[in-house]
Formats: C-alpha cells, structure tokens, sequence
C-alpha cells in the first residue's frame, strides 16, 4: 500500500532561483530551468548531500557536525510573498532578496505542508518537504538595503510563511511553468503531538 497519497492539489513554478556563492550574498540569481542531482539545484551554494549542522538544529547537534542536507532547496509560495509584501509596506517581494529556490502558486497555506509531503514534476523529478522554513533576520536585511525602511518588518512579516525546506529525492529538471504535484504522507496526526511540543 502506498504511504504517500497522490493528491489534487498542483503549484505551478513562478520562479526558479540560484545562490551561487553563499559568502558573497544571501541573494539568489534567477533561472529559467534548474538542473536537480542528488545535492539538489546544480551550481546552489546550500547544496550538497551533506552539510554542516546550523543553528536550527542546535537541539540535536553541535553546530558544524557533518549531517544530512535535507535543507537543500528553498521553496516559498507567491501567496505568501504577496502577503509578506503587503505586511512589510511594499508592493511586492522578490525572491531573490530571500535567498529562494523556487516560488510556487496553486496550493493554500503552502508554509503548512506536511513534512514528508513531495513535490512531482512532470519528469518525475521530485521534491521531499523536510519543514516549515522560519524567518531569519538575513532576508530583512537584503530587504533593508534594496528598500530603506522595510526591512526590519521581515521576520514578524514571514512567521508562518516563509516556505518550506526541501531535498531532492529524484533527480531531473524543472523550468518555470511546470507544474508539481503535491504528494502528502497517508498518516493521521500524531495524537500527542500537543504535549511534545510542550503546549
């Protein structure tokens, strides 16, 4: 039995994204067509099968440890940005400023999908959700330069809809104005969820 649900649910890809050389920049460079190989968006500075543990799982391991890169692309939804944008006063975000990997339109509260959840395109090339990405003062500060006086309403802008990290589980290619099919774990909630969390 299949443990991953096929689902109606589609996003298309309203633009695809590259970091190059993370040192120099947080920002991403657009493409037309991303390349995908086991360590995600060929050329992408956060790619890599590995990588060194970070502050977001400082709960588990020390910072620098090699661990498995399962944050290897950046996926944000147009829905979101639009409403990022508007809490932060301007007309519109672009993806670039964040550091994104691909934009996607179609599909609600896209920040929410379920971890273990895939993305299919239609060369099979599929993306695994890994979780809700959360805001970080970096973006702000791209924001900050390129838009005096809207950068600091980023992270409070973004709780909640910054995207989602994601890792390549088959490799191929996507191009702007594919569309991807959302998979999504056939798995009921976890009934204690609540109380791990510490709610």
């Amino acid at each position: 039995m299949p443990a991953l649900k096929p689902t109606g649910f589609y996003a298309e890809i309203t633009w695809i994204g590259r970091v190059a050389d993370r040192d120099a920049g947080l920002q991403s460079e657009p493409l037309r067509e991303a390349v995908l190989d086991w360590g995600g968006i060929v050329g992408e500075a956060h790619g890599g099968v590995t990588r060194p543990a970070c502050s977001r799982v400082s709960a588990q391991h020390p910072r620098g440890t090699e661990i498995r890169n399962t944050g290897q692309l950046s996926i944000v939804s147009a829905e979101d940005l639009a409403a990022i944008a508007d809490d932060c006063g301007l007309e519109a975000i672009d993806p670039a400023w964040l550091g994104a990997s691909l934009v996607v339109r179609g599909i609600g509260d896209f920040s929410l999908v379920p971890p273990g959840s895939q993305l299919q395109g239609p060369d099979g090339a599929s993306l695994v959700v890994d979780m809700e990405n959360r805001p970080c003062i970096y973006p702000g500060q791209v924001i900050e330069a390129a838009r005096p006086g809207h950068g600091k309403a980023f992270k409070r802008a973004a709780d909640g809809r910054r995207g989602v990290t994601a890792w390549v589980e088959r490799p191929g290619r996507m191009a702007l104005g594919n569309t991807l099919r959302l998979h999504v774990p056939d798995q009921p909630a976890w009934t204690h969820l609540g109380v791990a969390r510490g709610a």
